[in-house]
């Protein structure tokens, strides 16, 4: 976010104010100057997680959904680089979006929409993954990030106000030797050093410091004067056109003093001249006389936003209290529920339901998906049931006195949604023979019927109730992936026998490859509707998170998480063979333990879907690269599946580890052998740049 033009102003008309700085370096110095030379405490860097995460993802692949053991190595080469450097990390991230910068939200959403339709049509043109020109993270990356970086040892905070603000007082309270990030906030704060990510340099350790001392020199302002430089500017606060015309009249007025003055840069340098000729330190926003009392109004809450706790304004302001978040659903809930709800988010141990249960607002950013697709439903709509069910368990479904049960807003980013309004969502209550779980025996309980009480309604938000005797035979993440099939089976109407082959087998593969071994997949072209179907899966794996926080985690949460279940170039590559026909064998790779596997989760999935009534038909729709065909005549109900597909194990239970000490019936040493010519005409060799560092991208949206 930031204020309008400062980072290039700095970095293009005033480079004086950007210094290269070694990491190493400058911990030395914060030790040196701020502990005595004490080495009981290490020097602390805090990391704005948005924005760094299109450096962390330096993975090749993107389009397919998402290449997460490899992602899983870059955040893990990321901190193992400070941590040698003697630097303490603590990661924030935007846990909320507020209402006063909903607009800019909307807008941003908006704008990746369209970038997201030049995606697929690039797909349609060319076959191709497009360059990094119209790069988009996979889906639900800041989400995972969280537990990602939680599972890795790091200290991890996800915001419940606006994350730069939390960072920035997370800092200066506890003497920080600098942010991390890529936000302009962070100079206007001015509470300890901002350093660059986009300029990071992992090898050496160095990166680029934005100076607020030599901005301040610069402009000929005061640290105290920047808050009103950045509002006039405009920021997420203070919209940009609001202070259109001042700027207009500022400009004319510098232009007249300084008819020299290059075009470069000046926008800025007339604002500063405005602030300074006016005397506005002593008045704040009330002495911009020139302004409409509601801009007034609009430019002091923008001052405020930038003052810290334990921070005095420099001029008097009707309000300098931080705002606390008011908690909506205040009158429905018991206070231990509220409190352990806020708890567990803002430690990033769940998801969605701080959200809910505060705000009552739910909101999903963009995912790749074809708005000329009219097959494929968009991933909002797909998972609105269970998002329903999970509300009913966190929320009533009725009320006693007759009042007005509480609703759900929900701002979800999908093609046609224009985002004028949210969609208002009632609870719904499950559909199982336990009836309303309570919230406190899910959450508190430690007996064994409440574990058996919080696997049960976890099906349930699914409506999977036959799943139960299931979850003694399967691991956590192959149950995960059971239920997440099965669930999409039944509400995608257009999903074919062999998407569900290309889920299953990819699942199923990915436990036992290393990130090195996932490299070396080979696609031989893109497929828009694949593309669409890997980010289906992930958003899918989400909701499962939002389910197990709302259940009171019947499963550890790193087994919902992708780099256990999901790589989106394997599923990529099963796709293309499955659409293609290939027997199952070579789809499992002629692992004959993991064909099993997978024709026991495929006979579950196809029994559910057949007894609910829904007909699963095969439809191929790959006949060789870059050619489509229409198979509607071919099409072959598939409900329940037949004998020659394989009995199923009766009580399957994984009994070896893999080399990587994952569970499953892989031999010890297994490793694929060669393909096969009619395996190896359908690929083409993935360019892999071991060239860590590259320019810069547009910051990840928050």
């Amino acid at each position: 976010m930031g204020v309008k033009g400062l980072q290039y102003f700095m970095e293009k008309c005033c480079p004086e104010t950007c210094v290269m700085v070694d990491f190493r370096e400058m911990a030395r110095q914060h030790v040196n100057s701020h502990q005595q030379g004490s080495s009981t405490t290490l020097p602390t860097l805090v990391v704005d997680g948005m924005a760094c995460l299109r450096h962390w993802y330096s993975c090749q692949a993107w389009v397919y959904g998402g290449q997460w053991k490899e992602y899983m190595h870059c955040l893990k080469e990321f901190v193992g680089a400070f941590t040698t450097a003697g630097i303490r990390l603590v990661f924030f991230f935007d846990g909320v979006v507020e209402e006063e910068k909903r607009a800019e939200w909307v807008k941003r959403r908006l704008k990746v929409n369209e970038e997201v339709a030049r995606v697929f049509h690039y797909l349609k043109c060319h076959g191709q993954q497009p360059g990094r020109g119209l790069f988009c993270l996979p889906s639900g990356l800041a989400t995972f990030s969280r537990f990602a970086l939680k599972s890795l040892g790091q200290e991890t905070w996800c915001s419940v106000r606006e994350a730069d603000y939390e960072i920035a007082s997370f800092a200066l309270r506890h003497n920080c030797m600098g942010i991390l990030g890529q936000d302009t906030d962070f100079i206007i704060y001015g509470s300890v050093p901002y350093l660059s990510v986009a300029q990071l340099r992992i090898d050496s350790m160095t990166t680029v410091l934005f100076s607020t001392d030599k901005l301040c020199h610069a402009l000929q302002l005061q640290k105290s004067e920047l808050p009103l430089l950045a509002c006039l500017l405009g920021n997420d606060v203070v919209p940009e056109q609001r202070m259109q015309r001042l700027r207009s009249d500022a400009l004319a007025a510098y232009r007249r003093k300084h008819p020299q003055s290059p075009p470069q840069g000046e926008k800025i340098y007339a604002v500063a001249d405005f602030i300074s000729s006016n005397k506005l330190s002593r008045e704040g926003a009330h002495g911009v006389s020139c302004l409409p009392l509601t801009d007034r109004e609009v430019l002091e809450k923008g001052i405020q936003y930038y003052l810290l706790p334990g921070q005095q304004p420099l001029w008097d302001i009707s309000d300098t209290s931080p705002h606390s978040p008011v908690c909506l659903m205040k009158s429905y809930l018991s206070p231990d529920i509220l409190q352990a709800a806020k708890e567990k988010h803002m430690r990033a141990e769940c998801f969605m339901v701080y959200n809910v249960l505060y705000d009552g607002v739910v909101e999903c950013s963009n995912t790749l998906e074809d708005r000329e697709d009219a097959e494929l439903t968009p991933q909002a709509i797909v998972y609105q049931p269970c998002r329903e069910r999970i509300y009913g368990i966190l929320l009533p479904t009725n009320t006693d006195r007759g009042g007005q049960a509480p609703t759900v807003r929900e701002w979800f980013v999908f093609p046609g949604n224009p985002l004028k309004d949210p969609k208002v969502v009632s609870p719904l209550p499950l559909n199982h023979s336990v009836g309303k779980a309570d919230l406190k025996a899910l959450w508190f309980g430690k007996d064994s019927e409440t574990k058996c009480l919080r696997i049960s309604t976890f099906l349930a938000v699914f409506e999977l109730d036959e799943f139960s005797v299931e979850h003694d035979r399967l691991d956590g993440s192959l149950m995960a992936v059971l239920c997440l099939v099965t669930y999409i089976a039944m509400q995608v109407v257009h999903l074919s026998l062999e998407d569900i082959d290309a889920y299953l087998s990819q699942a199923i593969c990915v436990r036992y490859k290393s990130y090195t071994e996932l490299l070396h997949t080979r696609v031989s072209h893109v497929e828009p509707r694949a593309v669409q179907l890997g980010s289906l899966f992930v958003r899918g794996l989400t909701h499962l998170v939002a389910a197990n926080s709302a259940c009171g985690c019947p499963f550890s949460m790193e087994q919902l998480m992708p780099w256990n279940t999901f790589d989106g170039l394997l599923f990529h590559s099963k796709y293309l063979l499955a659409h293609s026909g290939r027997p199952q064998e070579e789809l499992l790779e002629g692992n004959a333990s993991w064909v099993s596997l997978f024709r026991f989760l495929r006979e579950l999935v196809l029994g559910i879907c057949s007894r609910r009534g829904q007909t699963i038909q095969s439809r191929p729709r790959i006949t060789h690269p870059g050619k489509h065909v229409d198979n509607s005549e071919q099409w072959r109900e598939r409900g329940a599946p037949s004998a020659q597909q394989g009995p199923s194990p009766q009580h399957y239970r994984p009994q070896t580890r893999s080399p990587s000490g994952q569970h499953g019936p892989t031999p010890q040493h297994y490793r694929p052998q060669s393909r096969g010519p009619r395996a190896q005409a359908h690929e083409h060799n993935r360019p892999r740049s071991t060239h860590r560092n590259r320019r810069r991208d547009h910051l990840a949206p928050r």
